[in-house]
């Protein structure tokens, strides 16, 4: 079946706007990965993380600084992993999904941290660096979703030769 122009127009635009959320998902987690690792960014996120009920543990282990540097190799890892999904659908998928997990995690301080929320003008307003993880996980959940059908898509040519 031939495609029309505006099908292929539509497929071109779907491939487009799946590399620009890839890229810009992964080059944002890069970017606050490598933040993690300043002393400014560990006290930062000091509250953030002592306020977790998921990740306030670490402190009984590790220093601030420490801490701040697991999570950001963690970040930079989630961020490499994306850029290689391109090649590899298997890596995509733990890589998306741990990224699902970590903005997940972000998103959890708005109803840990104390302080977090504050009224401008009547207006309850918060951190809004934290809220584009809802958007974030969207874009994981995308990528995640794409890998695992190129999976199964390789898994059945694979099956079929």
């Amino acid at each position: 079946m031939q495609k029309t122009h505006s099908t292929a127009l539509a497929d071109r635009l779907r491939k487009i706007s799946y590399a620009i959320s890839l890229s810009g998902t992964a080059l944002l987690l890069l970017w606050i990965g490598i933040t993690k690792f300043t002393p400014t960014e560990a006290q930062n996120i000091g509250p953030l993380i002592a306020n977790s009920f998921l990740l306030s543990w670490m402190y009984e282990f590790f220093s601030l600084q420490t801490t701040a540097m697991i999570l950001g190799s963690t970040e930079i890892a989630i961020a490499a992993g994306l850029i290689v999904s391109f090649r590899s659908p298997r890596l995509g998928i733990i890589a998306a999904s741990l990224g699902i997990i970590t903005f997940a995690i972000t998103l959890s301080f708005l109803f840990t941290t104390p302080g977090l929320w504050r009224l401008m003008d009547g207006v309850p307003v918060t951190d809004f660096f934290i809220l584009k993880d809802i958007t974030v996980i969207g874009v994981c959940l995308g990528i995640l979703g794409k890998n695992i059908a190129r999976l199964h898509l390789a898994e059945k040519q694979a099956d079929t030769v």
